[in-house]
Order: C-alpha cells, then sequence, then structure tokens
C-alpha cells in the first residue's frame, strides 16, 4: 500500500536534506517532484498543485532552528498537511439509534457485502447487537455470501428472496431488528457495474423509507481517480455520510485515499484490506500520513496486538515461562493470535524503518504454515513435552507434514534457542511485567 509514492516522495525530500538552510530554489525543487510524486499517484492535478502550493508556503515562512534541519522541516511540513488533505482527525460511526441504521451503498464489485460482514464484526466486538440485511436484489449470490458471513461471525441476517422489493426489505428488516433488540442494522444494498438511474433512484428510496443515521458509500481504492468521480455522482444523490476504502492490501497508487475527502468533503471513516472479517480499521489520517511517509504506525500495531490480547491467557503463559515449561502448544497459539492481527507485512510495515527495507521481500500470509505443519505432526504428548522428541520422532513428524527431517531440526533448535532467550529475559528486573512477552515468538 502506497509503496511507490512512499519512494517517489522520499527521493523528493532527498533535494533539500543535504542542505543547510532553505531557500526558494531548493523547496521549489523539492515541491516539484511532490506534486509528480501525487499526480503519479492518481491524485487529481489540480487537488496536487493547491497542496503543493500550500507546502512551498508553509516552507517558506518558516524559520530553521539549529536542532531542525530543512530536511526535517520539510517532511513535518508535507506530514501535517497529508493529514489535513484527508481529513485531520478521525470521524467516529454513528450507531445510535433504535435501532441504528447503516445503509451500505457503492457500485458493483467495491466490497460492500464483505465490508458489511466485517463492519457487523467490529461492532459485535464494541458489544452492539448488529443484524445484516441483504438488500440486493440482483446479485443471485449476495444473499448467500451475507448469510456466510453473518454465520462465520455469528450475526443475524434477514433476508426475503422472494421479493424482489428493495425498500420493501429493508423496512421490513428494521421493524425486525427493533422486535428482536437488534441495536444496529446493516443494509447491503445493490450495486452496478456502472452508475445508472435505476440503481440510484432505488437506493435513494431506500434511504428515504428507513431514513439511516449513516450512509457509507464503500469505494474500491484500486480504481484510483475513477473512485473519487463515483464518490462524487453518489454523494449528490445520496449525500452520504462517510466514505470506507477497500482492498489497501491491493496494488493501489493512493489517489483515493488522498483525494476524495476534498473532493466530497465527506470523512473517510474505515479501511479495509483482504477478505478475512477481522481486517478493517478505523481510518486515522495521521496514522496513514506516517504510514505513507515511511514513518511506520506503532499506534495501529499495538492496538491489534490489543485486541488478540487474552489476560487470563497471558498470566498462564507467564507462569509457564517462569517455570521454563513453555510448550508448542503454547507456541501454536502465540503464532494463531498473530496471525489474527492481520496481513503479516502490513503489520512489519507498521514498524518505523522495516516497510522500506522489506518492500521487495516477498511475505506470504502462509510463512507460517510449514511450522503449523510440523506442530500439527506432533502428538499431545509430543507437544507438551518438547524434550521428548528424540530423532526417531522428528522423522515421524516430518514424514506426517512432508517436511525434510532438516527442516524439523533446523525448528527444533530455534525454538530451545527462544526457549533460552526466555529464559534469561525471567532473570532480568522488569521479567515479571511482561505478561504479553509470548506476543513476538511467530517472528522465529
Amino acid at each position: 500500500m502506497f509503496e511507490s509514492l512512499s519512494e517517489r516522495l522520499e527521493s523528493a525530500f532527498k533535494q533539500i536534506k543535504g542542505e543547510g538552510r532553505i531557500t526558494e530554489l531548493n523547496v521549489a525543487a523539492t515541491v516539484k517532484d511532490i506534486r509528480r510524486a501525487l499526480v503519479d499517484a492518481d491524485v487529481n492535478y489540480k487537488i496536487a498543485k493547491e497542496f503543493t502550493d500550500k507546502i512551498r508556503e508553509k516552507a517558506m515562512g518558516e524559520k530553521v532552528l539549529t536542532a531542525v534541519s530543512p530536511g526535517q522541516l520539510m517532511v513535518k511540513i508535507v506530514k501535517d498537511e497529508l493529514v489535513e488533505l484527508m481529513g485531520g482527525t478521525e470521524s467516529e460511526l454513528n450507531a445510535k439509534g433504535n435501532p441504528a441504521v447503516i445503509l451500505i451503498a457503492g457500485l458493483q464489485g467495491s466490497g460492500k457485502t464483505t465490508f458489511s460482514g466485517k463492519l457487523a464484526n467490529y461492532l459485535k466486538g464494541k458489544k452492539y447487537s448488529p443484524m445484516l440485511v441483504a438488500a440486493d436484489i440482483y446479485r443471485p449470490a449476495a444473499i448467500d455470501q451475507l448469510k456466510v458471513l453473518g454465520g462465520q461471525i455469528g450475526v443475524d441476517v434477514y433476508s426475503e428472496p422472494e421479493n424482489k422489493n428493495a425498500v420493501e426489505i429493508a423496512k421490513n428488516a428494521v421493524a425486525q431488528a427493533r422486535s428482536l433488540n437488534k441495536n444496529v442494522v446493516i443494509i447491503d444494498t445493490a450495486g452496478r457495474l456502472a452508475i445508472d438511474e435505476a440503481m440510484m433512484t432505488e437506493v435513494t428510496n431506500v434511504k428515504n423509507a428507513v431514513n439511516p443515521q449513516e450512509i457509507l458509500f464503500v469505494v474500491d481504492s484500486m480504481t484510483g481517480q475513477d473512485a473519487v468521480n463515483t464518490a462524487r455522482a453518489f454523494n449528490e444523490r445520496l449525500d452520504f455520510t462517510g466514505v470506507v476504502l477497500t482492498k489497501l492490501d491491493g496494488d493501489t497508487r493512493g489517489g483515493a485515499a488522498l483525494s476524495i475527502k476534498y473532493t466530497v468533503n465527506k470523512p473517510i471513516k474505515f479501511v479495509s484490506s483482504g477478505e478475512k472479517l477481522d481486517t478493517l480499521d478505523v481510518f486515522y489520517p495521521e496514522r496513514m500520513a506516517q504510514r505513507i511517509l515511511g514513518m511506520g504506525d506503532i499506534t495501529t500495531l499495538v492496538e491489534r496486538a490489543q485486541a488478540q490480547f487474552d489476560e487470563v491467557q497471558a498470566k498462564k503463559l507467564e507462569k509457564k515461562i517462569r517455570k521454563n515449561q513453555f510448550d508448542f502448544e503454547d507456541f501454536k497459539q502465540q503464532l494463531d493470535q498473530i496471525k489474527k492481527m492481520g496481513n503479516i507485512k502490513d503489520l512489519l510495515g507498521m514498524i518505523p524503518g522495516v516497510g522500506k527495507a522489506i518492500k521487495d521481500i516477498d511475505i506470504s500470509d502462509d510463512a507460517f504454515k510449514g511450522i503449523e505443519a510440523m506442530i500439527n505432526s506432533m502428538t499431545p504428548f509430543e507437544r507438551a513435552n518438547p524434550d521428548t522428541i528424540d530423532q526417531s520422532r522428528r522423522k515421524r513428524i516430518a514424514k506426517g507434514c512432508g517436511k525434510d527431517i532438516a527442516d524439523v531440526n533446523a525448528f527444533m533448535k530455534q525454538f530451545e534457542q527462544m526457549k533460552d532467550m526466555m529464559k534469561m529475559m525471567n532473570k532480568m528486573p522488569m521479567g515479571g511485567k511482561m505478561p504479553g512477552l509470548g506476543g513476538g515468538f511467530g517472528r522465529r
């Protein structure tokens, strides 16, 4: 995500990083490169020019302190302007009502139905009681897809397969939700391959019938400037309350994220990546700006870790580590927690400086599969008692998981080294204050 833009911006900053002071000449050269980077990222030229004009004006009006280099100052100015361009601060979801109604709109293929499931899962985690509504009466698989998603997260799905009136379905769903004490209704409406009058009229009629607290427009971020133009057309008819950017894990240049707020003056509320139902994040402009500029995003990384943190399990794990009883079952639990946090490369990219280092490295989400296969090939006794796994057992494990004996031996050696490291950390004064210590073991 934003890799190309990040590289281009870093290259632009090199124009001024070696300078001892800010001059009109070096600012002009840097600003020109920044504008080119934005246009290449599919940001509208008018927006890119206005953005860089503000940067030039601020840079020339700043006095560089002795402790701050011109390059550092320029990075700060660009970061502040990126934050402002993308909305300034995060925008909260309005989920208050009896029930609160959230209408989901967008073109077909933008990820509306998947996002509806992700949003229901997100709200359920916030202690809401959501209900999904299948109001897409045209796409044959839409109702089935929503039911599958609802089943995966334990959320009720309202549908009327024989009814071809989306307005009636939406109204009946809200009444049903009220009778079942559901406090949030998420209505997945129909999309089209392109904007047409029938589509716009139908979604407008649904809006008028249920009077939603939120109307979220779902945008495929991979479509760049086209997504911004589509958002403008939808906003003219629906006056939506917020934008959702999907498929941020794809080959996106970032144009939609950077310019959609400027174009329609509506906040980006969520960003999502992948098909997993827990890959939904609130959109924080400052965090996104930091990631674009290669500063990482430690705050989001910590929040994801905390979301998977089980205090009871952590205390049990700490006791086992103290007694040097950490086993393969514990190790597998730690891997599961890391996997639930999201895409591995995306997670590593949130660590300052790491994103650039791994940009050309292919890190698959299947990276842990080989390790899991080896652990799954062990008997329950072997998992609980790693010291009993002799050469004969290792050969059986290798055969069971389709790996070479050398792979099993290497994994066992790494596991022992990790246990030794934990034993050493337990002797440190702060050792007893690290209940989440196990969260990082899966990096091996």
